[in-house]
């Protein structure tokens, strides 16, 4: 990636423009200031992941240019957003390790491979909750998620609205999430 080695102007200046919405200061401030970000973010995580906590930490200040205040620091900001991201995928990570050393203590003498157990055992306690929803909201369900219908398709085939086949998903969704509540760590260890 060639960046540019332009110094963003003053820092009041640079924050009312991103705040107006202009591209290039935007794109000056990322070649700016992606190198640095990304070498103060690999001391803390991989440096794979540091190129993706600065690109997400960039797309953030786009997406939130409007909240930005003068008399801020840029630099500070990004710098601590930066830090704040690459400490939470620290936390994650340590979660995940955590999580898969505590299961494979646990079922270490009964199972050898504590992958496929949990993968079976989560799939087992996904089946069960989805069988505990109210039938109009599993069927949708089940066709959106499993089937990979969409909501208009599923609308034809059960001959309801569109937005009655978005009440019932959001609600097996609101279902399933306290239902599985105690297995959400593992779930979403499962699908990382």
């Amino acid at each position: 990636m060639t960046l540019l080695k332009n110094k963003p102007e003053d820092n009041a200046r640079t924050i009312s423009l991103l705040k107006s919405g202009n591209e290039d200061t935007f794109d000056n401030v990322f070649r700016y200031y992606y190198k640095g970000l990304c070498a103060f973010a690999s001391q803390y995580v991989s440096f794979e992941e540091s190129e993706e906590i600065v690109q997400d930490t960039m797309m953030w200040l786009w997406e939130n240019r409007g909240t930005l205040i003068p008399e801020m620091s840029l630099k500070s900001l990004l710098f601590v957003i930066v830090k704040n991201k690459a400490l939470n995928r620290i936390s994650h990570n340590q979660m995940k390790d955590r999580i898969m050393k505590d299961m494979t203590q646990k079922f270490e003498e009964q199972f050898t491979d504590p992958d496929f157990y949990l993968e079976n055992e989560l799939m087992t306690l996904l089946s069960e909750a989805i069988n505990k929803l109210p039938e109009e909201q599993r069927i949708a369900f089940e066709m959106s998620r499993m089937d990979g219908m969409t909501h208009k398709e599923i609308a034809e085939k059960l001959n309801v609205s569109p937005q009655t086949v978005n009440y019932r998903i959001s609600q097996s969704v609101k279902f399933l999430h306290k239902e599985l509540k105690n297995y959400l760590p593992l779930i979403i260890y499962m699908l990382n």
